[in-house]
């Protein structure tokens, strides 16, 4: 909570300064966000690397069909959850006159001097390279490359954690000051205000889906399995990290009669990649933030479905650390729906404004994923 009001006292501030719009300190603020906005895409590649493929030589290792059946079910219930919040998003975004909050592409207030810090690989070749080596880890059982990875993976939580996320306040800040001068922040929160909303309701609806779906493959009151686990979704909305939540969400689980093995290995491996609430948010804002810069066109369904089922694959790569998720899907949100950095600015503040719901619906639906493998884990042992 102490980043949000963070954020929040940066947005505040950058509209302030926008406003009176000094020069000097105008200019200022956007050299900082610019300079720090190429950090931001200097190291995306660098987590979808490290992430996806610590991520997977760890899942290669553990055998069983259980692992494919987790790994599967979480996964369709994230690209699912991202259809379903597209169909709200085009829905509701076009009657909000989004269009008419418009705001340019390219800032016409720029910094003292640019900085280019260029990436040393492309998103789509840091991803392919994840999987080669993820892959290769596992299969050769590479002690060596599997430390290499898992180190390469820590020194980029620690820079997410001690540089990127402390200074997301002067970043945000900055963008606002741009928008503020130049005269659109104010119909831009408010089109954004509301989209908030949409999202959260569209995580309680997806929370519902999942909770139905569960109780009717095990025959169970889907109401009651909900119930048992609000204490993982409140504690996820103080925490805002689904590893932090992990020991609730376990007990909850098993209250709901998931037998212990499959709630041992299920709930801290859904922690990691089902993150179905983050999905909804990621997909909600970014239809807003197209529709709201320089009024382009709302995409189709046919433009965002695989920029749906890649979001669902970067969220193997999604750091354990408040934003996480909204980090790992900078890469896709620039390299396939051509985000600028104003446009990544946005992204960001609208999705650490509503982080801990995000956070609260994966863990919570972490529970609805859990219960279905468990009838299905039973019916093989039935069956066997």
């Amino acid at each position: 909570m102490k980043l949000i009001l963070k954020l929040l006292l940066g947005i505040i501030a950058g509209i302030v300064i926008g406003l009176i719009n000094f020069t000097f300190i105008t200019q200022l603020f956007v050299t900082l966000k610019d300079i720090f906005g190429q950090f931001i895409g200097f190291i995306i590649p660098f987590i979808i690397f490290f992430f996806i493929a610590s991520g997977i030589a760890k899942l290669g290792q553990h055998s069983g069909k259980i692992v494919g059946l987790t790994v599967g079910t979480a996964y369709l219930s994230t690209f699912l959850a991202g259809i379903l919040a597209f169909l709200v998003a085009i829905s509701v975004i076009p009657l909000l006159n989004a269009t008419e909050s418009t705001i340019p592409e390219e800032a016409s207030i720029g910094g003292f001097f640019s900085l280019e810090i260029a990436p040393l690989m492309g998103v789509i070749t840091a991803l392919v390279m994840a999987f080669l080596f993820g892959i290769g880890i596992a299969k050769t059982n590479s002690s060596t490359l599997q430390k290499v990875v898992d180190e390469g993976k820590n020194i980029i939580e620690l820079a997410i954690k001690k540089i990127i996320i402390p200074l997301l306040p002067f970043y945000i800040g900055g963008i606002f000051v741009q928008l503020a001068a130049e005269g659109t922040v104010f119909e831009t929160l408010k089109v954004f205000a509301v989209v908030l909303v949409v999202v959260i309701m569209t995580h309680w609806v997806w929370l519902l889906v999942q909770y139905v779906t569960a109780g009717s493959i095990t025959k169970r009151n889907p109401f009651s399995l909900l119930k048992t686990m609000l204490p993982a979704y409140f504690t996820a909305l103080g925490t805002m990290s689904s590893a932090a939540t992990i020991p609730v969400t376990l007990k909850q689980v098993k209250e709901n009669d998931v037998d212990d093995d499959v709630a041992n290995f299920g709930v801290p491996l859904c922690a990691t990649i089902h993150l179905s609430g983050s999905v909804i948010t990621i997909v909600s804002c970014a239809v807003a933030v197209i529709v709201v810069l320089n009024g382009s066109a709302v995409p189709s369904f046919i433009e965002m479905l695989p920029v749906i089922a890649m979001l669902g694959i970067i969220m193997i790569a999604a750091p354990g650390v408040p934003g996480g998720a909204i980090m790992a899907a900078l890469g896709v949100l620039t390299s396939m729906l051509g985000f600028n950095e104003v446009a990544i600015g946005l992204m960001i503040a609208l999705y650490m404004a509503q982080d801990s719901f995000g956070t609260a619906t994966n863990v919570t639906g972490d529970g609805a994923i859990n219960l279905i493998i468990n009838r299905f884990v039973k019916n093989k042992n039935a069956v066997d």
